[in-house]
């Protein structure tokens, strides 16, 4: 399955699949933040997911996609977080073993999650190479499933089924739809929910300034890493991979950057007008939106707020 394969009828199979398993997220309304921005904002809300964020839809459809053969010695991953989280779980609920590869410097509520589902925890120095030897090290000695966190085609496909839930229950149709951008998973998936369930809305992203790399590489072509890589959001830290790159520069209009005091501003707005627990990551889309509000004034924008998993020892505010 190629992103001209992840057809309409992939992501409303992946829908069926995983329905049962997750929740119809609401969508939510505040005139204080239509009134700020000057654009009618409809915020689908993550965070309230299974898990607290949207990989959950991701990892069933990726896991539920697997065979009983497959799924007999387990499946693997590495993650700082929110997909360790959606493996675990998804391996819960198909009775499958999880070995999951987490960074020692892993938020501590995002790792209890991950123990609470059952899974194996092995952790690592952070660093791409070293989550991926970990790995590795895991396949060799169990015969375990891999399931990237998000350059992987089912993962995508589940991830889509958030814009097609936002885009049937908003009722009317939506110009523009934004999500938090990192390593394309979230985003791909939103394009393509665009592109067959809502093809006159725009896609848009968010991104930080400290994790920069799918600006750089929208703007080059090539799948470019960041200058460096500071930022309040941890889940978005990653960069782009070939199975996403492809799709967001074929269907996202384009990516915005902010900053983390501009992540945080959005973040506390979440938290004190909407009353909804959002981490960094998940308020970067309001962000880029209150960044840019000229950009968005007078238009319907549907805002995917991508989860809630926030280490409440650690807030910004």
């Amino acid at each position: 399955m190629n992103h001209q394969v992840i057809s309409k009828e992939e992501i409303a199979l992946a829908h069926e699949r995983i329905r049962r398993f997750i929740h119809r997220t609401p969508v939510l309304r505040s005139s204080f933040l239509d009134n700020l921005t000057g654009a009618e904002l409809f915020f689908k809300p993550e965070n309230f997911q299974k898990i607290g964020a949207f990989k959950a839809r991701g990892g069933l459809n990726a896991l539920l996609s697997l065979s009983t053969e497959e799924l007999l010695h387990g499946v693997t991953t590495h993650s700082s977080g929110n997909h360790a989280q959606a493996i675990a779980f998804a391996a819960a609920m198909v009775g499958a073993k999880a070995y999951i590869v987490m960074p020692e410097n892993s938020p501590k509520v995002k790792i209890k999650a991950v123990e609470g589902y059952g899974a194996e925890i092995t952790f690592c120095i952070n660093s791409q190479e070293e989550r991926e030897r970990a790995v590795q090290e895991i396949i060799l000695r169990t015969g375990a499933a891999f399931v990237h966190p998000f350059n992987n085609y089912h993962v995508i496909a589940g991830q889509a089924t958030a814009s097609k839930e936002l885009f049937e229950d908003v009722g009317k149709s939506l110009d523009v739809v934004i999500a938090p951008v990192g390593g394309g998973g979230l985003l791909a998936g939103t394009a393509l929910g665009a592109h067959y369930f809502s093809p006159e809305t725009s896609v848009y992203a968010g991104e930080p300034e400290g994790a920069a790399d799918a600006i750089l590489s929208f703007k080059s072509g090539n799948i470019e890493k960041a200058p460096y890589v500071k930022t309040i959001a941890d889940g978005l830290l990653t960069t782009l991979g070939d199975k996403t790159f492809p799709v967001i520069r074929a269907h996202v209009t384009d990516i915005l950057a902010v900053s983390d005091e501009e992540i945080t501003q959005a973040m506390r707005y979440l938290w004190e007008r909407m009353k909804i627990v959002v981490e960094p990551s998940g308020a970067v889309s309001l962000a880029a939106v209150l960044k840019n509000s000229a950009l968005f004034s007078g238009k319907r924008v549907g805002i995917i707020l991508s989860g809630g998993n926030v280490d409440l020892g650690n807030l910004p505010f």
